[in-house]
């Protein structure tokens, strides 16, 4: 409320003291630099730093700050105090005479302002503006509670806010009180309330009241667009769209709820009463933002309007579409070039958003018919289905309320198709067209409810098409294949579900689908995802071949294992490094299910390990793929080992040394490209494969054979890794040399332990414990020799 200077006069004595300033400073240099001069032999001051002086305390607030505040609370206080003596009582007055004083008061407090202005007292004449404002609020309780206590509070209070929005716009333009700043605004805000309580107080009823709101917000918008002050354009603001939503959305609900043709072409008249008021503003309105969201709440509103009037005559299926072809026609307006460039945004973002609420209406439709399928996972080659519709409407409720979902698809897919030219938009308009065209496709048979095998061809028919289009080199250039391909693995999966109630219907269906997706691998850009595609859908075909032929599991899995052949002969011919990766794991994954259906079977899973290892050795093959043979190999002694457990073979070494051997070639292959390699490496994995599950079961067995066989072997072992200075055989063959012989000498040592008198043993130790500690040195430099020489061999 502090009168602020202009920013010109305000710059301008700043720069005024700012330059006194400076000459100030320089007067002081040159006399401290005369002093200096006069005084050679004094030392020369050192400068005090700046950190030295002491900070000047700045105030927390500024003077006219603290100015409007203590108005602000004076007039608050004021206020309390008028409102307490006139609602509650003071001494011995009664409503009247408090009515008389207050009047008093209140005439006072309009003409104090006067001389204040003129003494430049601008935010003292606000301060008593505002409290006299809030005394001819006052004056008009007081007038009702003393002469007019029979009038309806209702109907009083509407007439008493227009009296007072009179008063108070009256007082605001008067010439000596033009100045004051809070007498328009709070007439404006006033102004909010006649029409509305005049509407309640004459039982208008719901369209009566709805009008007030749409007036008054209209009145409001003109005043907004006309008003020369800020104040006064933001007050007007604030109201018109407070009313205007707030009746919008009565007259919406009006709309939606008419119960006939002349309640809904009144609440429509009442819609596009708003929509006018909003285009007439977004027209008038300098701000783009401003322009943009008035026109969509335009498209908005008249759609609604005109939706509001044909409801009542249309079935419930037919509403959708209705309002959607009103969104579209909102399309021909912002081909009018008379209209500004934000209006016709406005009115196209309407109309997208109106067509973006019909497609997600007609969502839970497509989402039945994708998902809907997946019920007959529980109820495999149960019967087919008398039609489309109780085909995917298996494991879910039916919806009919959205008989005319295709038609709402196709509408926005043309829609996308023609009206949306512009070069950087046109690709994601291909791909919405792409999309809701296949949504529409997609739901027609179950709309229609055609026959179940007519269903599968239009599915099979669809999948077919998107792989076509996904090789169109005009599409991928635009909008790339990967959509058309989901698109067509996404058909196929809920096909692959949609063809589990018969046999005929599931073996046609998955071989169609390998077939096509087969076929979409032959070009290298799609290879990638419809490679490993076809290789499920083949093991999927494998296992339903097998099933309908009455086939066991285990004999069904020699089909399966057929797709890992395949997709190794296909990891080989891919071009690209990502194809090979993703046709290899689908193998791997088909081949586990080749395992998985065997398991119950031993020699059967024998075979298919077997059969497994060849086709990972063929893979190793390849250079890139060398690490394979590491799978190729432990896949061979799975094969063995299930064959021999087939055949209850128990002695470990059936099972071990197969591996050793192939261990030991292995890491004699590695020592002679790499002589620099451990033996530990080299070596070690092998003997301890077959020499520590043979030292398990010697230690177990009565027969003596074991034991020697593992002792020479061992003391070979252990030669050989002297012969040629390798701690691995050396070590491994001796611990389990030692161990062996311990085993051996076990019943000896336990006899003699039992022949010898009880004090025996602990004499023994203590002579164990002497001899050591006296030969302790030299013990630890054997250590350390032992050390030395095994930390010389490989």
């Amino acid at each position: 409320m502090t009168h602020v200077l202009p920013p010109a006069e305000e710059l301008r004595l700043i720069d005024a003291e700012l330059w006194q300033l400076d000459a100030r400073r320089l007067q002081l240099l040159a006399r401290r630099a005369w002093l200096i001069g006069r005084l050679p032999s004094l030392p020369q001051p050192s400068p005090v730093p700046p950190a030295a002086t002491p900070a000047l305390h700045r105030p927390e607030a500024t003077a006219p700050r603290v100015q409007n505040v203590l108005l602000l609370l004076g007039g608050m206080l004021l206020t309390i105090a008028a409102i307490a003596f006139t609602l509650v009582s003071w001494g011995h007055l009664g409503i009247a005479g408090r009515s008389l004083v207050l009047g008093a008061v209140t005439v006072a407090a309009l003409t104090a302002p006067l001389p204040l202005l003129g003494r430049g007292l601008r935010s003292t004449a606000e301060a008593v503006a505002g409290l006299a404002l809030v005394l001819t609020v006052l004056d008009a309780y007081a007038l009702h509670a003393v002469a007019l206590t029979g009038v309806d509070t209702t109907a009083y209070a509407a007439g008493s806010s227009a009296v007072l929005a009179a008063v108070w716009t009256g007082y605001g333009l008067l010439p000596r009180t033009g100045a004051l700043r809070l007498p328009l605004p709070a007439a404006l805000t006033a102004a909010q309330l006649p029409l509305l309580l005049g509407a309640v107080a004459a039982d208008a009823g719901q369209y009566g009241i709805t009008g007030a709101l749409l007036v008054t917000a209209a009145c409001d918008t003109a005043v907004a667009l006309r008003a020369a002050t800020r104040l006064v354009r933001i007050t007007a603001t604030v109201g018109a769209y407070a009313m205007g939503v707030w009746g919008a959305l009565g007259a919406a609900r009006l709309a939606w709820t008419a119960g006939g043709p002349g309640a809904g072409t009144l609440a429509a008249a009442l819609l596009l009463f708003a929509a006018g008021v909003a285009l007439a503003a977004a027209r008038r309105d300098r701000a783009a933002g401003h322009a943009v969201g008035l026109s969509l709440a335009v498209g908005l509103l008249a759609v609604t309007a005109l939706g509001g009037i044909v409801r009542p005559a249309l079935p419930a299926t037919w509403l959708v579409p209705a309002h959607l072809a009103f969104g579209i026609a909102l399309l021909t307006a912002v081909r009018v070039g008379r209209l500004p460039e934000p209006v016709r945004r406005g009115l196209a973002l309407a109309s997208a958003a109106v067509q973006g609420l019909a497609v997600l209406w007609a969502l839970p439709l497509l989402a039945l018919t994708l998902l809907g399928p997946t019920g007959w996972a529980t109820r495999v080659w149960s019967g087919a289905p008398g039609g489309a519709r109780e085909a995917v409407s298996v494991g879910a409720p039916w919806l009919p309320h959205l008989q005319t979902a295709p038609l709402v698809l196709a509408a926005v897919a043309a829609v996308l198709a023609l009206a949306v030219r512009a070069t950087t938009w046109r690709p994601r308009a291909l791909m919405g067209v792409l999309v809701l065209g296949w949504s529409a496709l997609m739901v027609v048979p179950v709309v229609l409810g055609v026959p179940y095998p007519a269903a599968l061809v239009v599915e099979v028919l669809a999948t077919a098409g998107l792989l076509a289009v996904a090789t169109r080199s005009r599409l991928t250039e635009s909008t790339g294949p990967l959509p058309a391909l989901v698109l067509a693995l996404v058909t196929s999966v809920s096909l692959a579900f949609l063809s589990l109630p018969t046999r005929f219907a599931t073996v046609g269906v998955l071989t169609a689908l390998t077939a096509l997706f087969a076929a979409g691998s032959l070009k290298q850009r799609l290879a990638t995802v419809t490679v490993p595609a076809a290789l499920g859908y083949g093991a999927a075909l494998a296992c339903a071949v097998g099933a309908a032929a009455g086939w066991v599991p285990q004999h069904t899995a020699l089909l399966v294992v057929v797709v890992p052949a395949v997709a190794a002969l296909s990891a080989a011919r891919a071009a690209d490094a990502r194809t090979t990766v993703v046709a290899e794991v689908t193998g791997a994954v088909a081949g586990l299910l080749a395992i998985g259906l065997a398991v119950s079977d031993p020699a059967m899973l024998s075979l298919l390990l077997s059969l497994s290892a060849v086709i990972t050795a063929g893979t190793a093959v390849r250079a890139d793929r060398r690490p394979a043979a590491h799978a190729a190999t432990a896949l061979f002694a799975l094969a063995s080992w299930v064959r021999l457990a087939a055949w209850d073979v128990t002695a470990p070494e059936a099972y071990t040394v197969p591996v050793s051997a192939a261990a030991l070639v292995m890491g004699a292959m590695r020592r002679r490209r790499d002589p620099q390699a451990s033996s530990w490496v080299a070596y070690g994995p092998g003997l301890a494969t077959t020499l520590v599950p043979s030292l398990a079961a010697a230690w177990t067995e009565m027969y003596a054979l074991r034991p020697w066989l593992l002792g020479a072997a061992a003391l070979l072992v252990t030669l050989v890794g002297a012969r040629h200075r390798m701690q691995a055989p050396l070590l491994l063959g001796g611990g389990v040399l030692v161990l062996n012989a311990l085993h051996e000498l076990t019943p000896y040592l336990v006899q003699v332990a039992d022949a010898l008198p009880r004090w025996v043993p602990p004499a023994l130790a203590g002579l164990l414990l002497l001899a050591v500690g006296a030969t302790y040195e030299r013990r630890l430099r054997d250590v350390r020799r032992v050390r030395e020489v095994l930390g010389r061999m490989t």
